[in-house]
Protein backbone atom coordinates (compact mmCIF):
# COMPACT_ATOMS: atom_id res chain seq x y z
CA UNK A 1 0.00 0.00 0.00
CA UNK A 2 0.94 3.53 -0.64
CA UNK A 3 1.85 6.19 1.29
CA UNK A 4 -1.77 7.16 3.43
CA UNK A 5 -2.93 10.80 2.05
CA UNK A 6 -3.10 14.07 4.09
CA UNK A 7 -5.82 15.66 5.28
CA UNK A 8 -4.68 18.84 2.39
CA UNK A 9 -4.66 16.29 -0.28
CA UNK A 10 -8.26 14.35 0.67
CA UNK A 11 -9.39 18.41 0.42
CA UNK A 12 -7.96 19.41 -2.55
CA UNK A 13 -9.21 16.31 -4.40
CA UNK A 14 -12.61 16.73 -2.99
CA UNK A 15 -12.40 20.62 -3.89
CA UNK A 16 -11.24 18.99 -7.81
CA UNK A 17 -14.02 16.90 -7.70
CA UNK A 18 -16.32 19.70 -6.44
CA UNK A 19 -15.14 22.41 -9.25
CA UNK A 20 -15.70 19.53 -12.41
CA UNK A 21 -19.09 19.24 -10.64
CA UNK A 22 -19.77 22.38 -10.60
CA UNK A 23 -18.56 23.42 -14.03
CA UNK A 24 -20.68 20.47 -15.90
CA UNK A 25 -23.46 21.20 -14.50
CA UNK A 26 -22.82 25.33 -15.52
CA UNK A 27 -22.11 23.79 -19.01
CA UNK A 28 -25.77 22.00 -18.90
CA UNK A 29 -27.24 25.07 -17.47
CA UNK A 30 -25.83 27.40 -20.99
CA UNK A 31 -26.52 24.80 -23.20
CA UNK A 32 -30.12 24.93 -22.11
CA UNK A 33 -30.76 28.28 -21.59
CA UNK A 34 -32.58 30.74 -23.75
CA UNK A 35 -30.79 32.59 -26.40
CA UNK A 36 -31.20 36.12 -25.12
CA UNK A 37 -33.83 38.23 -27.41
CA UNK A 38 -32.80 40.80 -30.04
CA UNK A 39 -34.33 44.19 -29.08
CA UNK A 40 -37.16 45.95 -31.05
CA UNK A 41 -37.03 43.73 -33.93
CA UNK A 42 -40.10 44.60 -35.75
CA UNK A 43 -40.27 41.01 -37.64
CA UNK A 44 -43.71 39.21 -37.05
CA UNK A 45 -42.38 35.95 -39.26
CA UNK A 46 -39.48 34.00 -40.64
CA UNK A 47 -40.28 31.73 -43.62
CA UNK A 48 -37.65 29.05 -44.45
CA UNK A 49 -36.64 27.92 -47.75
CA UNK A 50 -33.57 25.25 -48.76
CA UNK A 51 -32.49 21.94 -47.44
CA UNK A 52 -31.91 19.65 -44.29
CA UNK A 53 -30.09 22.62 -42.20
CA UNK A 54 -33.48 24.08 -42.53
CA UNK A 55 -36.34 21.74 -42.57
CA UNK A 56 -38.03 21.17 -39.31
CA UNK A 57 -39.83 18.10 -40.75
CA UNK A 58 -41.67 18.71 -44.54
CA UNK A 59 -39.31 14.95 -45.67
CA UNK A 60 -41.82 13.04 -42.58
CA UNK A 61 -45.05 13.06 -45.60
CA UNK A 62 -43.02 12.35 -48.65
CA UNK A 63 -42.51 9.22 -50.24
CA UNK A 64 -38.59 9.49 -49.87
CA UNK A 65 -35.51 8.09 -48.12
CA UNK A 66 -33.98 11.50 -46.40
CA UNK A 67 -35.88 11.49 -43.42
CA UNK A 68 -35.22 12.26 -39.76
CA UNK A 69 -38.34 11.21 -38.05
CA UNK A 70 -37.19 8.14 -36.76
CA UNK A 71 -34.63 7.58 -33.47
CA UNK A 72 -32.14 8.79 -32.73
CA UNK A 73 -32.83 12.18 -34.52
CA UNK A 74 -34.13 14.20 -31.78
CA UNK A 75 -33.18 12.84 -28.52
CA UNK A 76 -31.95 16.26 -27.05
CA UNK A 77 -35.04 17.65 -28.35
CA UNK A 78 -37.80 19.01 -25.63
CA UNK A 79 -39.83 15.69 -25.36
CA UNK A 80 -37.18 13.19 -26.99
CA UNK A 81 -39.07 12.47 -29.70
CA UNK A 82 -37.83 12.39 -33.47
CA UNK A 83 -39.60 15.23 -35.18
CA UNK A 84 -37.94 14.95 -38.68
CA UNK A 85 -35.04 17.64 -37.96
CA UNK A 86 -31.28 16.38 -38.95
CA UNK A 87 -29.99 16.19 -35.41
CA UNK A 88 -30.27 15.21 -31.93
CA UNK A 89 -32.56 18.18 -31.02
CA UNK A 90 -32.91 21.93 -32.48
CA UNK A 91 -32.10 23.70 -35.52
CA UNK A 92 -30.80 27.01 -36.38
CA UNK A 93 -34.32 27.91 -37.85
CA UNK A 94 -35.54 27.57 -34.67
CA UNK A 95 -33.16 29.47 -32.88
CA UNK A 96 -33.39 32.05 -35.13
CA UNK A 97 -37.41 32.66 -34.23
CA UNK A 98 -36.43 32.21 -30.90
CA UNK A 99 -34.31 35.34 -30.67
CA UNK A 100 -36.22 37.25 -32.50
CA UNK A 101 -39.16 36.63 -30.10
CA UNK A 102 -41.71 35.41 -32.48
CA UNK A 103 -41.77 31.74 -31.05
CA UNK A 104 -40.18 29.03 -30.05
CA UNK A 105 -39.48 26.32 -32.75
CA UNK A 106 -40.24 26.98 -36.60
CA UNK A 107 -43.12 24.31 -37.68
CA UNK A 108 -43.10 22.52 -40.76
CA UNK A 109 -45.23 23.55 -43.23
CA UNK A 110 -46.34 20.26 -45.17
CA UNK A 111 -46.11 17.89 -42.04
CA UNK A 112 -47.86 20.11 -39.79
CA UNK A 113 -50.40 21.92 -42.61
CA UNK A 114 -53.54 20.30 -40.96
CA UNK A 115 -52.63 21.39 -37.31
CA UNK A 116 -51.55 25.12 -37.88
CA UNK A 117 -53.80 27.79 -37.98
CA UNK A 118 -53.81 30.92 -39.64
CA UNK A 119 -51.78 32.58 -36.38
CA UNK A 120 -49.06 29.90 -36.40
CA UNK A 121 -49.25 30.98 -40.90
CA UNK A 122 -48.68 34.45 -40.13
CA UNK A 123 -45.50 34.28 -37.48
CA UNK A 124 -43.40 31.78 -39.92
CA UNK A 125 -42.95 27.93 -41.22
CA UNK A 126 -40.75 26.00 -42.70
CA UNK A 127 -41.27 25.45 -46.58
CA UNK A 128 -37.18 23.47 -46.43
CA UNK A 129 -36.83 19.94 -47.88
CA UNK A 130 -33.40 18.02 -47.16
CA UNK A 131 -31.93 16.56 -49.75
CA UNK A 132 -32.90 19.43 -51.87
CA UNK A 133 -30.87 22.17 -53.60
CA UNK A 134 -31.03 24.99 -55.96
CA UNK A 135 -30.34 22.16 -59.15
CA UNK A 136 -33.96 20.60 -59.80
CA UNK A 137 -32.32 17.47 -60.42
CA UNK A 138 -30.52 17.24 -56.55
CA UNK A 139 -33.86 17.05 -55.32
CA UNK A 140 -34.99 15.05 -58.07
CA UNK A 141 -32.53 12.33 -57.57
CA UNK A 142 -33.38 12.39 -53.74
CA UNK A 143 -37.47 12.46 -53.99
CA UNK A 144 -37.62 15.30 -52.41
CA UNK A 145 -39.24 18.86 -52.83
CA UNK A 146 -37.57 21.20 -55.40
CA UNK A 147 -36.77 24.73 -54.35
CA UNK A 148 -39.88 25.55 -56.87
CA UNK A 149 -42.36 23.41 -54.82
CA UNK A 150 -41.12 24.87 -51.54
CA UNK A 151 -42.49 28.41 -53.56
CA UNK A 152 -45.74 27.10 -54.88
CA UNK A 153 -45.52 26.06 -51.01
CA UNK A 154 -45.45 29.61 -49.95
CA UNK A 155 -47.83 31.16 -52.26
CA UNK A 156 -50.47 28.56 -51.28
CA UNK A 157 -49.83 30.06 -47.36
CA UNK A 158 -50.34 33.13 -48.93
CA UNK A 159 -53.79 32.59 -49.69
CA UNK A 160 -54.69 31.06 -46.65
CA UNK A 161 -53.82 34.11 -44.48
CA UNK A 162 -55.68 35.91 -46.81
CA UNK A 163 -54.41 39.18 -48.90
CA UNK A 164 -54.24 42.38 -47.07
CA UNK A 165 -52.90 40.47 -43.89
CA UNK A 166 -50.97 37.85 -46.09
CA UNK A 167 -48.89 41.63 -47.90
CA UNK A 168 -48.54 43.45 -44.12
CA UNK A 169 -46.65 40.25 -42.86
CA UNK A 170 -44.95 39.32 -45.82
CA UNK A 171 -43.19 43.00 -46.03
CA UNK A 172 -41.60 42.63 -43.03
CA UNK A 173 -40.84 39.05 -42.69
CA UNK A 174 -36.88 37.32 -42.66
CA UNK A 175 -36.88 35.12 -45.79
CA UNK A 176 -34.11 32.57 -44.63
CA UNK A 177 -32.94 30.86 -47.34
CA UNK A 178 -29.79 27.79 -47.62
CA UNK A 179 -29.24 25.46 -50.25
CA UNK A 180 -26.54 24.13 -52.46
CA UNK A 181 -24.39 22.36 -50.25
CA UNK A 182 -26.38 18.84 -51.42
CA UNK A 183 -25.60 20.27 -54.78
CA UNK A 184 -21.82 20.48 -54.69
CA UNK A 185 -21.98 17.17 -52.06
CA UNK A 186 -24.44 14.91 -54.16
CA UNK A 187 -24.55 15.89 -57.36
CA UNK A 188 -20.98 17.43 -58.07
CA UNK A 189 -18.95 15.46 -56.15
CA UNK A 190 -20.20 12.17 -55.53
CA UNK A 191 -21.69 11.82 -58.96
CA UNK A 192 -19.16 11.51 -62.28
CA UNK A 193 -22.41 13.31 -64.72
CA UNK A 194 -21.79 16.67 -62.80
CA UNK A 195 -18.34 16.96 -63.40
CA UNK A 196 -18.65 15.62 -66.91
CA UNK A 197 -21.27 18.24 -67.52
CA UNK A 198 -19.71 21.21 -66.07
CA UNK A 199 -17.01 22.56 -64.57
CA UNK A 200 -16.78 24.06 -61.11
CA UNK A 201 -16.95 27.84 -62.06
CA UNK A 202 -19.88 26.39 -64.23
CA UNK A 203 -21.60 24.77 -62.17
CA UNK A 204 -21.52 27.71 -59.43
CA UNK A 205 -22.51 29.71 -62.10
CA UNK A 206 -25.58 27.66 -62.53
CA UNK A 207 -26.62 27.27 -58.58
CA UNK A 208 -26.33 30.92 -58.27
CA UNK A 209 -28.28 32.17 -61.00
CA UNK A 210 -30.57 29.76 -59.81
CA UNK A 211 -30.80 31.22 -56.57
CA UNK A 212 -31.14 34.51 -58.15
CA UNK A 213 -34.43 33.23 -60.19
CA UNK A 214 -35.87 32.35 -56.47
CA UNK A 215 -35.45 34.92 -54.59
CA UNK A 216 -36.77 37.39 -57.18
CA UNK A 217 -39.75 35.44 -57.06
CA UNK A 218 -39.85 35.98 -53.46
CA UNK A 219 -38.89 39.96 -54.05
CA UNK A 220 -42.21 39.73 -56.29
CA UNK A 221 -44.85 38.38 -53.75
CA UNK A 222 -43.76 40.82 -51.11
CA UNK A 223 -40.41 39.61 -49.58
CA UNK A 224 -38.23 42.66 -48.69
CA UNK A 225 -36.12 40.98 -46.53
CA UNK A 226 -33.76 38.20 -46.98
CA UNK A 227 -31.34 36.52 -45.10
CA UNK A 228 -28.91 34.06 -47.56
CA UNK A 229 -26.67 31.42 -46.26
CA UNK A 230 -23.51 30.32 -47.87
CA UNK A 231 -21.81 27.25 -48.62
CA UNK A 232 -20.35 25.26 -45.37
CA UNK A 233 -16.86 24.44 -45.13
CA UNK A 234 -17.88 21.20 -47.32
CA UNK A 235 -14.64 19.68 -46.76
CA UNK A 236 -15.09 19.36 -43.71
CA UNK A 237 -17.96 17.27 -43.72
CA UNK A 238 -17.35 13.88 -42.03
CA UNK A 239 -19.33 12.09 -45.30
CA UNK A 240 -16.88 13.72 -47.65
CA UNK A 241 -13.32 12.91 -46.07
CA UNK A 242 -15.01 9.14 -46.24
CA UNK A 243 -15.42 9.63 -49.73
CA UNK A 244 -12.56 10.93 -50.12
CA UNK A 245 -10.54 7.31 -48.21
CA UNK A 246 -13.00 5.55 -50.57
CA UNK A 247 -11.48 6.71 -54.04
CA UNK A 248 -8.06 6.77 -52.17
CA UNK A 249 -6.66 5.81 -48.97
CA UNK A 250 -6.21 6.76 -46.68
CA UNK A 251 -8.21 8.91 -45.17
CA UNK A 252 -7.43 13.05 -45.24
CA UNK A 253 -5.85 14.22 -42.54
CA UNK A 254 -7.89 17.32 -41.74
CA UNK A 255 -10.48 18.99 -44.28
CA UNK A 256 -9.93 18.32 -47.78
CA UNK A 257 -8.69 22.05 -48.84
CA UNK A 258 -10.11 22.11 -52.77
CA UNK A 259 -13.27 21.75 -51.61
CA UNK A 260 -13.22 24.34 -49.04
CA UNK A 261 -11.63 26.62 -51.19
CA UNK A 262 -14.78 25.75 -53.53
CA UNK A 263 -16.79 26.95 -51.24
CA UNK A 264 -15.32 30.20 -50.37
CA UNK A 265 -15.30 30.91 -54.32
CA UNK A 266 -18.86 29.97 -54.35
CA UNK A 267 -19.24 31.93 -51.22
CA UNK A 268 -17.76 35.30 -52.86
CA UNK A 269 -20.06 34.92 -56.12
CA UNK A 270 -23.09 34.77 -53.98
CA UNK A 271 -22.30 37.71 -51.65
CA UNK A 272 -21.62 39.61 -55.43
CA UNK A 273 -25.25 38.43 -56.63
CA UNK A 274 -26.68 39.39 -53.33
CA UNK A 275 -25.65 42.94 -53.88
CA UNK A 276 -26.17 43.04 -57.66
CA UNK A 277 -29.99 42.04 -56.30
CA UNK A 278 -30.31 44.40 -53.80
CA UNK A 279 -29.08 47.16 -56.28
CA UNK A 280 -31.69 46.50 -58.31
CA UNK A 281 -34.71 45.92 -56.30
CA UNK A 282 -36.49 49.08 -54.61
CA UNK A 283 -36.58 48.35 -50.69
CA UNK A 284 -34.97 44.90 -50.39
CA UNK A 285 -32.36 44.09 -47.86
CA UNK A 286 -30.82 40.89 -49.13
CA UNK A 287 -27.97 39.70 -46.51
CA UNK A 288 -25.38 37.60 -47.18
CA UNK A 289 -25.28 34.84 -43.91
CA UNK A 290 -21.91 33.71 -43.43
CA UNK A 291 -22.15 30.12 -42.03
CA UNK A 292 -17.96 29.46 -43.55
CA UNK A 293 -16.64 31.14 -40.68
CA UNK A 294 -18.35 30.15 -37.68
CA UNK A 295 -18.15 26.23 -38.72
CA UNK A 296 -14.25 25.96 -40.06
CA UNK A 297 -13.72 27.96 -36.77
CA UNK A 298 -15.24 25.03 -35.06
CA UNK A 299 -13.39 22.56 -37.06
CA UNK A 300 -10.10 24.38 -36.14
CA UNK A 301 -10.70 25.47 -32.15
CA UNK A 302 -13.19 22.82 -31.48
CA UNK A 303 -12.37 23.24 -27.60
CA UNK A 304 -13.29 27.28 -27.12
CA UNK A 305 -16.84 25.42 -27.92
CA UNK A 306 -16.81 22.51 -25.67
CA UNK A 307 -16.46 19.81 -28.48
CA UNK A 308 -14.07 16.81 -27.61
CA UNK A 309 -14.99 15.69 -31.77
CA UNK A 310 -15.09 17.72 -34.89
CA UNK A 311 -13.69 15.27 -37.96
CA UNK A 312 -17.00 12.83 -37.52
CA UNK A 313 -20.69 12.45 -36.04
CA UNK A 314 -22.09 10.91 -32.84
CA UNK A 315 -24.79 8.55 -34.23
CA UNK A 316 -22.74 5.28 -35.57
CA UNK A 317 -19.18 5.57 -36.40
CA UNK A 318 -19.68 9.51 -37.27
CA UNK A 319 -17.87 8.59 -40.81
CA UNK A 320 -21.34 7.33 -42.98
CA UNK A 321 -24.29 7.31 -41.20
CA UNK A 322 -26.93 9.83 -42.02
CA UNK A 323 -30.85 9.49 -43.03
CA UNK A 324 -31.67 5.79 -43.04
CA UNK A 325 -28.35 4.43 -41.80
CA UNK A 326 -28.66 6.18 -38.74
CA UNK A 327 -30.98 4.48 -36.69
CA UNK A 328 -31.40 2.88 -32.87
CA UNK A 329 -29.73 0.04 -34.14
CA UNK A 330 -26.64 1.87 -34.21
CA UNK A 331 -24.35 3.15 -31.69
CA UNK A 332 -24.46 6.77 -30.41
CA UNK A 333 -22.03 9.31 -28.39
CA UNK A 334 -23.18 9.58 -24.71
CA UNK A 335 -22.82 13.48 -25.04
CA UNK A 336 -23.83 15.01 -28.62
CA UNK A 337 -23.14 18.34 -26.88
CA UNK A 338 -19.60 17.48 -27.06
CA UNK A 339 -19.70 16.51 -30.74
CA UNK A 340 -19.57 19.10 -33.94
CA UNK A 341 -21.78 17.01 -35.90
CA UNK A 342 -24.63 14.79 -35.02
CA UNK A 343 -24.37 12.37 -38.25
CA UNK A 344 -21.78 12.42 -40.81
CA UNK A 345 -23.09 15.91 -42.74
CA UNK A 346 -25.39 17.32 -40.25
CA UNK A 347 -24.65 19.39 -36.77
CA UNK A 348 -25.36 18.99 -33.47
CA UNK A 349 -28.24 21.29 -32.00
CA UNK A 350 -24.84 22.40 -29.52
CA UNK A 351 -23.42 23.56 -32.70
CA UNK A 352 -26.40 25.29 -34.29
CA UNK A 353 -26.79 27.54 -31.29
CA UNK A 354 -23.70 28.18 -31.49
CA UNK A 355 -24.04 29.53 -34.89
CA UNK A 356 -27.01 31.61 -33.81
CA UNK A 357 -24.90 33.21 -31.53
CA UNK A 358 -22.88 33.79 -34.10
CA UNK A 359 -25.26 35.58 -36.06
CA UNK A 360 -26.49 37.82 -32.85
CA UNK A 361 -23.03 38.43 -32.18
CA UNK A 362 -22.38 40.02 -35.56
CA UNK A 363 -25.73 41.73 -36.13
CA UNK A 364 -26.83 39.90 -39.54
CA UNK A 365 -30.49 39.67 -37.90
CA UNK A 366 -30.94 43.17 -37.64
CA UNK A 367 -32.72 44.69 -40.64
CA UNK A 368 -33.40 48.92 -40.62
CA UNK A 369 -35.78 48.94 -43.38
Amino acid sequence: MGPKPTLAATAASFLAVLAAVHLAVAATAVDDAPLPRLPHQDIPAVFAFGDSTLDTGNNNVLPTMVRADHAPYGREFPGGAPTGRFSDGKLLTDYLVEVLGIKELLPAYRSGAANLTVADLATGVCFASAGSGLDDATATNAGVATFGSQLADFKQLLGKIGGRKAGKVVKKSVFLVSAATNDMMMNYYMLPSGRSKYTLEQYHDLLIGNLRTYIQAMYELGARRMLVAGLPPVGCLPLQLTMAELRQPPRPQGCIAEQNAAAESYNAKLQRMLAEFQARSPGARAVYADIYSPLKDMVDHPDKYGFVEASKGCCGTGLLEMGPLCTDMVPTCAKPSEFMFWDSVHPTQATYRAVAEHFERTNIIRFDN
